[in-house]
């Protein structure tokens, strides 16, 4: 009876011992506002702009915790908004967002990166000025 017994305290105490699964960690987005986008990488980084009308302004975002999801980045300006949705398929992911500045788009505007329920991941705000 001893020896049948002894295996199967050994192995319960291998399965007492196993790591419990890691916890899911809170999604988030870290933004950087730019001219550009080489490599993956902003380029132009800036809170406060001065371009020529017709000029893109980037949103350079790196997505942790949101794996096979899609994300909504989201250029706003009081009532005005521009969204495009992304893919992110591993964590952490980098990608990015434009939207092209014309003549009346001058002022203060926001991006938020949005998750696919709508919570908010990160924000930035940023100046656009004409030359």
């Amino acid at each position: 009876m001893r020896k049948i017994l002894l295996p199967l305290f050994a192995c319960a105490a291998l399965v007492a011992q196993a790591p419990a699964p890691k916890a899911e960690a809170k999604a988030s987005a870290e933004i950087k506002l730019g001219t550009g986008v080489e490599k993956m990488e902003i380029q132009g980084e800036s809170t406060s702009f001065k371009v020529a009308a017709g000029t893109k302004i980037y949103a350079w975002t790196k997505v942790a915790g949101a794996a096979e999801s899609t994300i909504t980045i989201e250029f706003s300006k009081g009532d005005r908004t521009s969204k495009q949705e992304l893919k992110v398929p591993r964590s952490p992911y980098r990608t990015n967002a434009y939207r092209t500045f014309r003549k009346g788009d001058e002022g203060s505007w926001t991006v938020k990166v949005l998750a696919a329920d709508g919570a908010e991941l990160g924000k930035a705000d940023f100046t656009v000025a004409f030359e």
